[in-house]
C-alpha cells in the first residue's frame, strides 16, 4: 500500500470516500488501483496506517471474500523486516478492507519516473532486501504474483514489498472470469502470461524485472502495448545492454524463461554479495539524496478529520463508515466526550462495537491523537522533521453548536414589529400567486414538449417538493457500426467514430466507453469498456435505459464467444451516457483485420458523471 504516484502524498477524501473504516477515522487518500483504494488513518495511538478498501466489484463474489480471508490469514503470518506487517482487518464488511504499517517512502516506480535509475549500490540492497521480503513471504505459503515496482516502497532504511497474496484472491472469482485481470503484464514471467502457472519462481523472474527497471529506468522487454509486451516477455530475451556488468549475471539468470533456471532466493544475496564492491549493509544512506528527500516529505502527516459533532436523536449521521454488511443494533447516543475511534481489534465499549467485531472487553476509551503528531518507528531512525502546516489542509466546517436533546438554547426578547409582519404577508402572498401562475400549463409547442422547458431532451431540473420529474434524454440510434480490432467508440461522439487510443495506453487500459480486443498470440477476443460498465442482458431482458438502469451484474469485459447475432449489451459509461449495443456479429479471419458489428441506441447525459 504506497501513496498516488503524485507529488501531492496526501489527497482530499471525496464526498464518495467513508469518512471511518472499522472504526479508523480516515486522513486522506493514499493511492487508489485495480483492486481498491487506499487511505491514510492512525491507531489510537497516533501511529500512521495504510488502510485498503477493496473495490465492491469484488465484495460481492462469495469466492473472492473466502480467498481474501484466507490471504489476509496468511499474511498476517508475515513478519518480515522488509514488509509491511498487516496489523488489521475485516473481511466481512460489506467492503472488505485491511491495513498496514504506513510506510513513509515513494513506490520504486514513482522513484525512478521523478528522479531516473538508482546507482548500483542502491540497486543491490534494493535486490537484497526484495529477496529477504519474499523469502519470508513464501514461507507462509504466499506467491506474490504481482511483483511490481509499484508494489515496492522506498524506505530510509531499505525497501519493502507490499500486497502481497491480495491478488491470489481475486484469481479465477466470478468477476476475473468475465474479463477483470490481475497482475500486471509488463512484469509477468512467461508461463504466468501463457498459461497462468504461478510459483515462488515467477516472484523471482518479477525480482529481476525489478532490478533491470531500477537500474535502466524502464522494462527490459521494451514499451509498447500489452499483449506486445507480454509476446516479447514469453518469446525473446530480455534487452539487457543498459545495465551495469556488476548486476548482469543475477539479473540474466532471474529473467530465465524456464523456472527451473531461475535461482532461489539465497542465490540471489549471494550472487548480489558477490557483484559489490564493498559488504552490503542497509542504512540511512542507501538510497540517492532526491530519494531520501521525498521521504522527509511524506513524514508531513495530515491530521485525522475532526470529530462530527453529535446529531440529535432520530437524525441521520453524516460520516460514512465501511462497516459489516449487518444492520447496527440500536443503541444510545454517544457522549460528546466518547473516543471517534473504536478499530476493529481493538476492544471498545459494548455500545460502540460494531456489529461485525465481538467486544473484547471494556477498557478505558482512546483519545484522539493530537494533530500532525510525529508517530515514531521503532525500525526506523529518521531524523524528526519540524512541524509546519502540511500541504494537505481540507476546509474543514466549524461544527454548529451542540445543546443536548430536550433543552432548547437561550433566546434574547425580541421586539415587535407589526408593520414589518403586515408588508411581509403582503409580499409573500404576491409571489406565491405569482408561482401559482407559473406552474399552470399553457399549451405545447411545436415538438410537443411544454413552452416552460422548452422541449428540450432533459428537461428542466425539478424544484424540492414540487411533482416535476426530470425528463428522460431521447434515444439516438447508429445501425451497422464497423469497430476493428483494438478500437473503440466514445458515445459522446456523434455518431459514434471507431479509433485508436489516442494516450497510447491501449483500449484494455485507456479509456474507451466500449472497445473491440483482439490479442493475436493468445487467440483472446472480448469487447469491454475502461470508462464504464458492460452488462450482457439475457434473452427475456428487453434492451432499454429502464432496463440498463434496474441490471446489476455488472462486468467490464465480455469474451466474443459469449456473444451471438443480436446480442443486447448495457453500456454504462462513467461520463454519464448510456447505451444499448446490439451485436451483429465478427467478419475477418485470424490472418487479417477483424471487425465486430454493432447497432446502437444512446441515452446522452443519462446519469450524473462518475468520479474516479
Amino acid at each position: 500500500m504506497g501513496s498516488a504516484p503524485s507529488a501531492d502524498f496526501f489527497q482530499p477524501l471525496r464526498a464518495d470516500d467513508p469518512a471511518v473504516v472499522g472504526g479508523y477515522r480516515l486522513a486522506a487518500v493514499l493511492g487508489a488501483g485495480g483492486m481498491g483504494k487506499v487511505y491514510l488513518s492512525y491507531t489510537p495511538g497516533g501511529r500512521p496506517i495504510a488502510i485498503k478498501v477493496i473495490r465492491s466489484e469484488f465484495s460481492e463474489d462469495p469466492e473472492f471474500r473466502r480467498r481474501f480471508q484466507q490471504e489476509v490469514q496468511a499474511a498476517q503470518r508475515v513478519q518480515g523486516l522488509y514488509t509491511a506487517p498487516v496489523i488489521d482487518s475485516d473481511t466481512e464488511a460489506a467492503q472488505p478492507w485491511l491495513a498496514t504499517a504506513y510506510v513513509p517512502g515513494p513506490s520504486l516506480a514513482h522513484a525512478v519516473s521523478l528522479y531516473g535509475a538508482l546507482p548500483t549500490r542502491s540497486v543491490l540492497l534494493l535486490i537484497v532486501g526484495v529477496a529477504e521480503a519474499l523469502h519470508v513471504i513464501h514461507g507462509a505459503g504466499i506467491v506474490h504474483r504481482d511483483l511490481k515496482p509499484a508494489n515496492v516502497l522506498l524506505a530510509s532504511d531499505g525497501p519493502r514489498v507490499i500486497d502481497f497474496g491480495i491478488a491470489r484472491a481475486a484469481d479465477s472469482t466470478a468477476l476475473t472470469n468475465t474479463g477483470v485481470s490481475i497482475g500486471t503484464p509488463a512484469f509477468m514471467a512467461p508461463e504466468q502470461a501463457s498459461t497462468g502457472t504461478v510459483t515462488p519462481a515467477t516472484d523471482i523472474f518479477a525480482l529481476g524485472q525489478i532490478a533491470a527497471f531500477a537500474a535502466i529506468g524502464a522494462s527490459a522487454y521494451g514499451d509498447g502495448s500489452s499483449h506486445a509486451v507480454l509476446y516479447r516477455i514469453v518469446h525473446e530475451d530480455p534487452d539487457l545492454s543498459g545495465l551495469p556488468g556488476e548486476l548482469r549475471p543475477v539479473v540474466a539468470r532471474c529473467l530465465s524463461r524456464d523456472p527451473a533456471d531461475r535461482p532461489s532466493l539465497t542465490e540471489v544475496i549471494e550472487l548480489c554479495h558477490e557483484a559489490a564492491d564493498e559488504p552490503l549493509r542497509q542504512g540511512e544512506d542507501w538510497l540517492p539524496q532526491a530519494v531520501a528527500g521525498s521521504i522527509t516529505e511524506r513524514l508531513k502527516l495530515p491530521a485525522p478529520a475532526p470529530t462530527p459533532a453529535p446529531t440529535a436523536p432520530g437524525a441521520t449521521p453524516t460520516p460514512t463508515e465501511v462497516s459489516s454488511p449487518s444492520p447496527a443494533p440500536s443503541s444510545p447516543p454517544a457522549s460528546a466526550g466518547a473516543s471517534p475511534y473504536t478499530p476493529a481489534g481493538l476492544a471498545a465499549a459494548p455500545t460502540q462495537a460494531a456489529p461485525s467485531q465481538p467486544a473484547l472487553g471494556t477498557p478505558p476509551a482512546y483519545p484522539t491523537p493530537p494533530p500532525y503528531a510525529q508517530p515514531t518507528h521503532p525500525q526506523h531512525s529518521y531524523p524528526q522533521p519540524p512541524r509546519p502546516q502540511p500541504a494537505y489542509a481540507p476546509g474543514y466546517r466549524t461544527p454548529p453548536a451542540f445543546h443536548a436533546p430536550g433543552f432548547a438554547p437561550p433566546q434574547p426578547p425580541r421586539r415587535k414589529r407589526t408593520g414589518l409582519i403586515v408588508a411581509g404577508s403582503i409580499v409573500a402572498a404576491v409571489i406565491g400567486l405569482a408561482v401559482i401562475g407559473s406552474l399552470l400549463p399553457d399549451g405545447k409547442d411545436k415538438a410537443g414538449g411544454s413552452k416552460a422547458s422548452g422541449g428540450g431532451a432533459t428537461g428542466a431540473s425539478a424544484s424540492p417538493g414540487s411533482n416535476q420529474k426530470q425528463a428522460d434524454p431521447k434515444p439516438v440510434s447508429y445501425q451497422g457500426i464497423d469497430v476493428p480490432q483494438n478500437h473503440q467508440l466514445q458515445l459522446a461522439d456523434s455518431p459514434p467514430r471507431p479509433a485508436e487510443e489516442p494516450t497510447g495506453a491501449g483500449v484494455l487500459y485507456g479509456h474507451a466507453d466500449l472497445y473491440y480486443y483482439r490479442d493475436t498470440l493468445f487467440g483472446d477476443e472480448k469487447v469491454g469498456s475502461s470508462n464504464g460498465k458492460l452488462v450482457l442482458l439475457k434473452n427475456s431482458e428487453k434492451g432499454s435505459l429502464k432496463t440498463c438502469r434496474e441490471v446489476t451484474r455488472f462486468t467490464e469485459k465480455l469474451g466474443l464467444d459469449q456473444l451471438t447475432d443480436g446480442s443486447q449489451i448495457c453500456v454504462l459509461s462513467k461520463a454519464g451516457h448510456i447505451s444499448v449495443a446490439t451485436y451483429r456479429g465478427r467478419s475477418g479471419d485470424k490472418d487479417s483485420t477483424t471487425y465486430v458489428k454493432f447497432d446502437l441506441t444512446i441515452w446522452r447525459n443519462a446519469e450524473d458523471v462518475q468520479q474516479d
